[in-house]
């Protein structure tokens, strides 16, 4: 069955790649997988947000990519060094720090897509998504990071599992398979989505062969970062169930055909 994450919502997905930043830089004050960048996403009709976590200091499951701050504000200090007071004052004056319950109760009608960036993150992340699972989907580089978060949500008391995205074992081994075109079925069991880069280096990995393996087994595609229009269009043409980007204002308005 097709999990509810995945069902009454618009088809190809959007997916706010951390949320959405003015595409012209005059709100530049506001960053990444901030309050205001989800704020923002929700108000141009995303349905959809990726985002990515991490824990403090204090054990707090908080929405942010990079393991330091060094990239956004020019600070070495590590987020799991951090008090969440510390990084909540940090992230004040750009856009606001959310916690994964902040989020889940802050934006009741998005369906977050979370990836969880460190092994410490993972069984706090599926405990504080076990009431909201119809609603979220975890992912993660390692599969067995995702599958601790899933384990953690159905002890916690979750009604349903978390809907799924593979990580990069699930994905060679799909991308193998479907190049001999054996069946990816075992392989992608309680996997509901792949979300993959078009290319990783020289090698191609959204390949017609790729989608068509993928959806026999009844699982969805969706492709990073996708930030041209034309880009967009061509990968839902050719079969694609989504992209993740920078720009869901631009996707929304160009895959509205599809």
């Amino acid at each position: 069955m097709t999990h509810p994450y995945l069902t009454g919502a618009r088809h190809p997905r959007v997916l706010a790649h951390r949320g959405l930043i003015s595409a012209e830089g005059e709100d530049s004050a506001v960053w990444e997988n901030t309050a205001a960048s989800f704020a923002a996403a929700h108000a141009a009709g995303a349905e959809y947000i990726e985002t990515d976590c991490r824990l403090t200091a204090d054990g707090d499951v908080v929405l942010f990519h990079d393991d330091t701050l060094q990239r956004l504000a020019g600070d070495t200090r590590r987020i799991d060094e951090l008090r969440t007071r510390e990084l909540a004052a940090v992230l004040a004056e750009h856009g606001g720090l959310l916690t994964v319950p902040d989020a889940l109760d802050a934006f009741p009608g998005i369906r977050f897509n979370i990836d969880v960036k460190t092994d410490a993150a993972a069984e706090p992340l599926g405990r504080a998504v076990a009431d909201h699972t119809e609603r979220v989907l975890v992912t993660s580089f390692s599969d067995a990071r995702r599958t601790r978060a899933v384990a953690a949500a159905l002890r916690a008391g979750a009604a349903i599992r978390p809907a799924t995205s593979g990580g990069r074992a699930t994905i060679a081994a799909l991308k193998s398979l479907s190049a001999a075109r054996l069946s990816p079925a075992r392989v992608l069991a309680a996997i509901d989505a792949v979300q993959v880069p078009e290319r990783q280096g020289p090698l191609r990995i959204v390949t017609p062969a790729f989608i068509r393996s993928a959806h026999g087994a009844g699982v969805e595609v969706h492709v990073w970062t996708v930030n041209e229009a034309a880009d967009m269009m061509r990968l839902v043409a050719a079969g694609a169930d989504g992209v993740v980007t920078d720009r869901t204002d631009l996707a929304l308005e160009v895959l509205a055909p599809f």
